[in-house]
């Protein structure tokens, strides 16, 4: 027969080590977390649609930190061409399929994300 206190130390040290593994998990995935490391850079993902001349989300402004990846992916129902100003970073249209822009925002201001022919805003990219 195993003693008492020799079946808690397992029991206990499983506990432990499940309890560390949250909090790293915690800690890993945890948005603007103050305990991430300096210079660590997120991607901000925006994803846009475009159909029938509207724009899904309405058009706005979008914040993101001066030296974070953004990954803009954008669909459309008709042939054009998406641009961000500053950037000059472009993507073509094509109906029902997703074009991605990605860029380190490494300017501060604010930026017009649009499409040419069509001349629609798609939003706004402040960087601070």
């Amino acid at each position: 027969m195993t003693p008492p206190l020799a079946r808690r130390r397992p029991l206990s040290a499983a506990l432990m080590l499940g309890v560390t593994m949250l909090m790293a998990l915690l800690t890993a995935t945890a948005c603007g977390s103050p305990s991430a490391a300096p210079g660590a850079s997120t991607v901000k993902e925006i994803t846009v649609t475009i159909a029938g001349r509207q724009v899904t989300p309405p058009p706005g402004r979008i914040d993101v930190t001066k030296g974070q990846t953004v990954r803009i992916t954008m669909t459309g129902d008709a042939a054009d061409e998406a641009h961000v100003h500053g950037y000059d970073k472009a993507a073509d249209l094509k109906p029902g399929t997703p074009a991605t822009i990605e860029f380190v925002a490494d300017q501060d201001g604010l930026f017009e994300v649009e499409t040419h022919h069509s001349k629609l805003q798609l939003f706004q990219l402040v960087v601070r």
